[in-house]
């Protein structure tokens, strides 16, 4: 396997489903390993209604784990809370087994990273200076730069393919380039954890396709929310899906992704189809 410029082992990616890959596998023999991230009985109240309720969920490590459903689900919500960016009404989140409510905003950081639906800023901030910053974080704030923390930046940008965009400022780049950096910027983190809400959004197929090998490929523990099914059945380990608030199915997509679940949850029309192992969702006649 070839280490990524993160410290990210990657191994050619599967050209099928997630079922019987060896990643999976090798989750499957884990067993008794604690669990990375957990949820147990979530409920998160905004103004009098639920955006969760009743949430449980188990993240094993190394697992790449799915989250969809229909707008206003509870995806979000859920990850904020996995997080640690929002605390739950009731009921208790954990990572790697400590209650988030007890870990310390600096301290998470060195355990968590996370990135947005939408993220904005109005820095002048150039690429370079962004995966600086996110490389750095864990240091003395009074530390400066050094050539090792710019050979980092570099081989991050390679890694990426944001050479062109290193000295270029956020406000100067299409909306997946933006996204693209912020992405990196989210892994220069080095943590054993990745909660990414919708990463793909602006971007095309290519990069699309790029992030969610890297995902399924990595030895880092992920959670992401997606729209798009097929990206998810590709690439994924399992899939949880939320309607209302609820998780309502939770497994392989082989198991999830039936064309009657589709339908009951987003009241569209779908039909299933399953080519050389991969699961396929086909939506309208």
């Amino acid at each position: 396997m070839k280490p990524d410029a993160d410290g990210t082992s990657l191994a050619p990616p599967s050209s099928h489903g997630r079922g019987d890959c060896p990643k999976t596998a090798a989750l499957a023999r884990a067993g008794s390993r604690a669990s990375a991230l957990e949820a147990d009985d979530v409920h998160l109240t905004h103004r009098h209604a639920d955006a969760l309720a009743g949430v449980s969920l188990r993240v094993e490590s190394g697992e790449t784990v799915a989250v969809v459903g229909p707008n206003g689900s509870g995806k979000t919500s859920l990850l904020r809370i996995l997080a640690g960016i929002t605390h739950p009404t009731r009921g208790q989140a954990l990572l790697e087994g400590r209650d988030l409510r007890s870990i310390r905003d600096r301290e998470r950081a060195l355990l968590v990273a996370c990135m947005a639906q939408e993220e904005h800023t109005d820095l002048p901030f150039t690429a370079r200076e962004v995966l600086l910053l996110a490389h750095t974080a864990t240091m003395s704030d009074w530390r400066p730069y050094r050539a090792h923390d710019h050979r980092a930046v570099e081989d991050l940008a390679d890694s990426w393919d944001l050479g062109g965009l290193l000295d270029r400022s956020l406000q100067q780049m299409s909306g997946g380039e933006r996204r693209r950096v912020f992405l990196a910027r989210t892994f220069a983190q080095g943590t054993r954890t990745v909660i990414l809400d919708e990463p793909t959004n602006h971007l095309d197929l290519r990069y699309q396709h790029d992030l969610l090998e890297r995902l399924s490929a990595s030895s880092r523990t992920t959670v992401v929310a997606l729209h798009d099914l097929d990206l998810a059945a590709a690439y994924c380990d399992r899939i949880v899906l939320m309607d209302a608030g609820r998780v309502v199915a939770d497994g392989p997509p082989g198991q999830v992704l039936t064309a009657a679940a589709i339908e009951a949850v987003y009241g569209v029309t779908a039909r299933r189809a399953d080519l050389d192992g991969r699961v396929r969702i086909l939506i309208g006649r």
